[in-house]
């Protein structure tokens, strides 16, 4: 699946200049992703470094566990921009959300406006534990409600490396696919890796992203892609120009 015999390129050097990132969370205070506004300052500078000249951060939004609300992300987004300017800081930074199906999830599909990536956009994820039971019943009412589900991370759900083709049923139910950039260095280990190869040689993956938390992400961009054929992930990358302004 791997070789080794072959310069490998570094993940940082393969993102282009005036780059989007469209999956952060870079929000102090709000999730498991930045924790203070210096983190928060620290990781925008980082992002920047690689190219990126747009970020769009995704707070969790997860019941019981993340309660942000559409409020509560808009206000941390004009707290964190007010914080810049005071700061002396070019940057403008823009927020989503990333929210988990469930069925909290459902019944905020009707009760608020949901906050999006660009259009009507929305970034989705599951459990890494299970898919709900309600799984494509929620990706319906999503899509009924005016949406369209880009699915965070696909390579990561563990469950469903041993049955491929689900992930086919979920691009025929009308998943975008996201891949994590972090995956592609084995940041989060060799199975997941060997996912996110396999969903990018299949041509499955609509969108590269950081999922940036913390510092350590930040490092992990120096790691060596593993794949042979780095093509599509470069094509998904190019892709993510999609959300830029």
């Amino acid at each position: 699946m791997f070789f080794f015999n072959k310069k490998k390129p570094i993940l940082k050097d393969l993102i282009p200049d005036n780059h989007i990132d469209f999956h952060s969370h870079l929000l102090f205070g709000l999730d498991d992703g930045a924790k203070t506004f210096e983190d928060t300052l620290a990781l925008v500078k980082a992002m920047q470094g690689f190219g990126i000249k747009e970020m769009i951060t995704t707070p969790h939004v997860m019941n019981h566990v993340w309660n942000n609300t559409h409020d509560i992300i808009t206000s941390k987004r004009d707290e964190v921009n007010t914080l810049f300017k005071q700061h002396g800081v070019d940057f403008t930074i823009k927020a989503a959300a990333e929210y988990l199906m469930d069925d909290y999830f459902l019944t905020l599909i009707h009760t608020e406006p949901l906050l999006v990536l660009k259009d009507n956009y929305v970034l989705v994820e599951m459990s890494y534990i299970n898919a709900p039971l309600q799984l494509y019943d929620i990706i319906f009412e999503l899509q009924v409600a005016g949406y369209k589900p880009v699915l965070a991370h696909p390579e990561r759900y563990n469950f469903l490396h041993n049955k491929f083709e689900e992930y086919s049923r979920l691009k025929n139910a009308g998943c975008l696919f996201q891949i994590n950039m972090l995956s592609t260095v084995g940041y989060y280990g060799e199975f997941v890796a060997r996912a996110a190869e396999q969903l990018l040689k299949k041509g499955m993956i609509d969108f590269a992203s950081s999922d940036i938390h913390h510092e350590k992400h930040v490092a992990s961009f120096d790691g060596k892609v593993l794949f042979k054929d780095i093509k599509p992930l470069e094509e998904a990358i190019a892709n993510t120009l999609f959300f830029k302004e």
